[in-house]
Parts: C-alpha cells; sequence; structure tokens
C-alpha cells in the first residue's frame, strides 16, 4: 500500500518530468528520431542556409538573394505564394464553419460531412486530373467552360479560359479548398459538438443576444483556438501545392501560375544551388514566421480531446432550419459533381473520353486498358509495401521519442514542441540537394530504401508531436496503471499506445495516406526501380487529352484505398490531432 502511495506521488503532473523514463534511457529512446531528424532535417536546412551566402566554399552574403530576386517573374511568385498563404486558408476556414454549422447533429448533417471528407483522402494529383478535366478550355470536355459558356450566353471563343494566364490561380484555389473544405468541416463540427450547451443557456439567461451567444458560449471557449488551428494547417498546406499545380496547369501557362514551391523545384530541382538555395531560404523564413504566429493562438487543448456524449435523458437536437438544410444540400451537390466527372469519364473508351464523356454510351474499356499494363501493378504494390513500412517504421520510432518528451514541462516542453513544428513545415524542395547527398553517402541514389528513409524523417516529427501530446494528457490513473502494468519501458510505452489509440490511429492512417498520395518526393528522390503511384500518373498527364480515359481510370483506381481508410477513420482522426492541443 505505502509502495503505491509512492507510485500515485511520483508520476503525478507536477513531477512527471523526473518521474519518466532514466536519463540513460531518455537518450536510448531518443536517438533514432536524433539520427533521422538530424541526417535528413536538421544537416539539410544547415546546409541550405550555407549553400544561400557561399558559392564553392567562398563567401557571397546576398548576391545569390539579389539573383533570384532579379530573376524573370520572381516578385510575382512570392506575392502569389503570400496570397495563397492568407485567402485560400480564410476561404477554407470561413467555408469550414459555415458548413459545419449547416450541417448539425443530423443524419443528413452526417452524410453531408462524409460527402464533404472523400475530398481528403483524394490525392493532390487525381484532384489535379479531375479539375484540368471539368475546366478544359474545349466544352466539349470541359464540363465547367459548357456551362460558364451556356450561363453567359458567350461563343467558344469568347468564353473565358478558366486554365489561362488569368483565371489559373482562382481554378487551382478552387481545387485546393475542394480538397480541404472537408477537414475544416469536421474539426469545427467537432469543436461545437464539444461546447456545453449550459454555456448558451447562460448566456440567454442573463439577456444575451444571438451574438452574444456566439462570443461568449462558443468564440472565446473553443472557437478562437480551433480557427487558428484550422487557418494554420490550410496555410501550411498551401506551401505544399506543388503536386496540383504540376498535373492540372498546362505547361504554357506554368510560369503564370507558379509559387515558390514550384520555382525553387525549376530552380535546383535535386541539387544544391545557390540560387535555388536563396529562394529556399526565403520560403523557411516565411512558413517559420507564419508557424510562430500560429503557435501564439494553439499554446493551450482545443476543443477537449475525447467527445463525451450527452446523457440519455438529454432532450433530442433541434432540426435545422430550412436555410442551412438547402445550403449543406448544395455543397454537398457542388462536391460530388467533380467526383462524379472523373468516375463518369474513366467508364468511357479512351477514344470517347477525349471526344467527350456525354457524347458516347458508358464502357469498361479505359479500365481494361490500364489494368492490363504491368506498370500500374507494379506502382500499386512498391507504394503499398512502400506506405506499410514507412507508416511501420514512423509509428515505433515516434512511440519511442513522445514516451520521454510527454513529461517535459515549462519552457522545455513548449520548445520542444516549437521544434517539432519547425520540423513539420520544412517544405522538402528546399532540403532536396542536401539530402540527394546525404543519400549518396550512405545509399545508392535513387534506391527504395533512401525513397523510405526520406517518407520517414518528413513524417517523424508531425507523428512525434500529435503522440507526445496526446501522452502528456493521460490521466494521473492511466498513467499510473501504464507504470505498474509494464516490467519494462517497451511495456509501459505499448499500454500507453493502447490508452491514446485515437492518437496512433490518426498517425497511421495520415502518414500512409501522405505516403500513398505522394508525388514530389517521388519526383525528387526515386529511381527506375522506385517509381511510386504518383509518378505513374504523373506520367500518364503528358498527353492528357488523348490520354483522360486511361488517365481516370488510373487516377479512380488509385484513390479507393486513402478515400477508404479516411472515411472509416474521420472521428479518430479528428479525436487524435486535437488530443493535447499545441504544447
Amino acid at each position: 500500500m505505502l509502495g503505491e502511495i509512492a507510485v500515485l506521488d511520483d508520476v503525478g503532473p507536477p513531477r512527471r518530468g523526473r518521474a519518466y523514463p532514466a536519463a540513460g534511457a531518455t537518450s536510448a529512446l531518443l536517438l533514432p528520431a536524433g539520427l533521422l531528424l538530424g541526417g535528413l532535417l536538421l544537416w539539410p536546412v544547415l546546409r541550405t542556409l550555407h549553400a544561400s551566402v557561399t558559392t564553392d566554399g567562398r563567401w557571397v552574403g546576398a548576391d545569390h538573394f539579389r539573383t533570384a530576386w532579379a530573376g524573370p517573374g520572381t516578385p510575382a511568385v512570392v506575392g502569389r505564394t503570400l496570397l495563397w498563404a492568407l485567402v485560400v486558408p480564410a476561404v477554407v476556414t470561413a467555408l469550414g464553419y459555415l458548413l459545419a454549422t449547416a450541417t448539425g447533429r443530423s443524419a443528413t448533417g452526417r452524410l453531408v460531412r462524409l460527402i464533404l471528407v472523400l475530398p481528403i483522402g483524394v490525392p493532390l494529383v487525381v484532384t489535379g486530373v479531375t479539375f484540368r478535366l471539368m475546366y478544359d478550355p474545349d466544352p466539349t470536355r470541359g464540363l465547367a467552360t459548357s456551362l460558364a459558356a451556356r450561363l453567359t450566353g458567350a461563343s467558344v471563343e469568347t468564353t473565358p479560359l478558366l486554365l489561362g494566364p488569368r483565371l489559373v490561380t482562382v481554378a487551382l484555389m478552387s481545387a485546393f479548398v475542394w480538397a480541404w473544405v472537408g477537414l475544416a468541416v469536421v474539426v469545427f463540427r467537432a469543436a461545437l459538438d464539444a461546447v456545453p450547451p449550459s454555456l448558451a443557456d447562460a448566456v440567454r439567461a442573463y439577456g444575451g443576444s444571438r451574438r452574444d451567444v456566439f462570443w461568449d458560449a462558443q468564440w472565446r471557449p473553443l472557437l478562437l483556438r480551433t480557427v487558428a488551428v484550422v487557418f494554420a494547417l490550410v496555410a501550411l498546406g498551401t506551401s505544399r501545392t506543388f503536386d496540383l499545380i504540376l498535373i492540372m496547369v498546362p505547361g504554357s501557362v506554368r510560369d503564370d501560375a507558379a509559387v515558390l514551391a514550384v520555382r525553387v523545384w525549376q530552380t535546383s530541382g535535386g541539387t544544391t544551388t545557390g540560387e535555388g538555395a536563396a529562394l529556399g531560404v526565403i520560403w523557411l523564413a516565411a512558413v517559420a514566421v507564419g508557424m510562430l504566429v500560429a503557435a501564439l493562438f494553439v499554446r493551450q487543448a482545443w476543443p477537449p480531446p475525447r467527445h463525451v456524449d450527452p446523457p440519455p435523458d438529454d432532450p433530442p437536437p433541434a432540426p435545422a432550419r430550412r436555410l442551412p438544410r438547402l445550403v449543406a444540400a448544395g455543397a454537398a451537390i457542388v462536391w460530388l459533381v467533380p467526383l462524379a466527372t472523373l468516375v463518369v469519364t474513366s467508364l468511357h473508351a479512351p477514344v470517347d473520353a477525349a471526344a467527350g464523356w456525354w457524347s458516347a454510351p458508358p464502357s469498361v474499356d479505359s479500365y481494361a486498358t490500364v489494368l492490363s499494363g504491368a506498370e500500374l501493378w507494379h506502382s500499386l504494390l512498391f507504394t503499398l509495401a512502400l506506405a506499410t513500412v514507412v507508416t511501420a517504421t514512423v509509428l515505433g520510432v515516434a512511440l519511442l521519442a513522445a514516451y520521454p518528451l510527454a513529461w517535459l514541462t515549462g519552457p522545455a516542453a513548449q520548445f520542444t514542441g516549437l521544434l517539432l513544428m519547425a520540423a513539420v513545415v520544412v517544405p522538402v524542395q528546399v532540403v532536396a540537394g542536401p539530402v540527394n547527398e546525404v543519400l549518396g553517402a550512405v545509399l545508392s541514389s535513387g534506391t527504395a530504401r533512401g525513397l523510405a528513409l526520406v517518407h520517414i524523417a518528413l513524417g517523424l516529427p508531425f507523428a512525434v508531436l500529435v503522440l507526445r501530446n496526446a501522452f502528456a494528457d493521460l490521466p494521473a490513473d492511466q498513467v499510473r496503471d501504464a507504470r505498474l502494468g509494464g516490467r519494462h519501458w517497451w511495456g509501459t510505452v505499448a499500454r500507453l499506445a493502447r490508452h491514446n489509440r485515437p492518437a496512433v490511429v490518426a498517425v497511421c492512417v495520415l502518414e500512409f495516406v501522405q505516403v500513398w498520395n505522394d508525388l514530389v518526393v517521388g519526383l525528387l528522390f526515386s529511381g527506375a526501380d522506385a517509381a511510386p503511384l504518383g509518378l505513374f500518373l504523373h506520367g500518364q498527364t503528358r498527353h492528357f487529352v488523348a490520354n483522360s480515359g486511361v488517365l481516370t481510370a488510373g487516377s479512380v483506381l488509385a484513390s479507393i484505398l486513402p478515400v477508404v481508410l479516411v472515411v472509416l477513420a474521420r472521428r479518430q482522426l479528428v479525436v487524435g490531432l486535437v488530443a493535447g492541443g499545441v504544447r
């Protein structure tokens, strides 16, 4: 009995920092993550910083920055990147909140949210294919172009080109909003469901208006930090629009749509150059500033990590008003149109799909063509094996690192969180050259092992951050049970992981989907024998119109697994991501 009391006192929140684990075990647990992050993220970032101010080891100061800024269209590229980082997150956040309130707690609302969630699992490569089909300038193929011509009464020659120089950025942003709004909706819905009804009742009891209810019972308790988190997530996501731009934008107008993600790749590719390093440093600085600003708003839990079902005697929620129901239904229809366009186009023979899917009867010839080729099967099997190995490795290494980091408190915990957030937002194009140098020193370039190592290093910071926050948020009794039940540290880690199943599921699903849907990492680091699925689809876009049937069939097949995973795990994803907040 005295021993149990001592353990209870030792694992209490004020003493966790010295209770778990011992110093020697901490070093051993952090070693795998330290080696991966140090060799494939920290050193490449330092190497990029060094390359931006030197030439062949000789100090040149700001020469590379001046040369990069004087390049054709560079100021416009930087301005376009900032526009993406401000406008798109604002639109996604506003739409996400409006649709979350419109869907409500009803069967219809759950169905609408399910439809809105579907694009989260669709690879950005497939999103680019889908919207390029819809925005095709030929109205016999482009559904959006045909509708615009009919609504405006304009001829084909005078209809605005949605993928032309003036509107291409707007078209890209619309595709990105379609892909990301579902995430904002489920996060806002979780926050709204976590608001105790008694708060709104108390505000009304004191004579508060509808605005007072929103401000005092929703915005200040939970929505302020939720908005900050959603805005930050989407803003960071806009820095990785490389896949979408590369697939959706025709080559003739790519410079009119380029952002820093594309310009850094065009400048240096997978090598280290002074000009490319200078652009990368500008990009890193902008991302770091955005990360620090976002961290100011999300330092505490947002919202409570575990959903508590209402008591059985609570009255059922009131039915939504007619206008919100109509808005939700309209959003569901709009979000289904791109998916329907992709699927219907794939259900036509290659020749018919190129001429316009509504001009011929359906057929499975495109699926027969793509499934009969060995290249698709090789890419599918390779991507499946790669995603499985990377996910298992990331989870194992992240669990080891999160276990000792979870018990840090005060400035040490905040500093660790900022480091992990900074590692999460490092763009891969910025460090591609130094990473290839590291891989060339320890492995042969372009191998499956090298590709897997890069994916592991890029996915590890996010996994450690989520698991660390989830472990730190565990109640003291569960920590005590894990400590008493595990004879060794690995038993304790396993028990803690079982207590935090939603966070583990979130890490596994998101990492698997990220690797499965990737294009840019495969483009920069893969070789002939290590070609993932994204590269296969990218190769099919070289003759987009003539190959649209086979391309859409391959896109549908590539989207099935990630969409199913996201749909099945959508609740665990939200709970796991918000567990513990950002500490």
